[in-house]
């Protein structure tokens, strides 16, 4: 059920543009996420010549209640 995904993982470039990548059960989940996505995206840009730093943010949401 997506109302227990509470964690969102969201990438944050050098311009503060923000975009969400996955929601996740648990914390341990988004960071191993982020860990694998982090290096990956800075092999990436080093090939291209690129400068651009990719951060992952990690943040909980609250779960929507439901509706009557």
């Amino acid at each position: 059920m997506t109302s227990d995904l509470v964690w969102v993982l969201i990438r944050q470039d050098d311009g503060a543009n923000r975009y969400r990548v996955g929601r996740y059960a648990t914390r341990a989940e988004a960071e191993r996420i982020a860990d694998r996505l982090g290096g990956c995206g800075q092999d990436r840009d080093q090939e291209r010549g690129g400068a651009e730093e990719r951060r992952y943010v990690i943040e909980r949401i609250a779960p929507r209640l439901a509706q009557a």
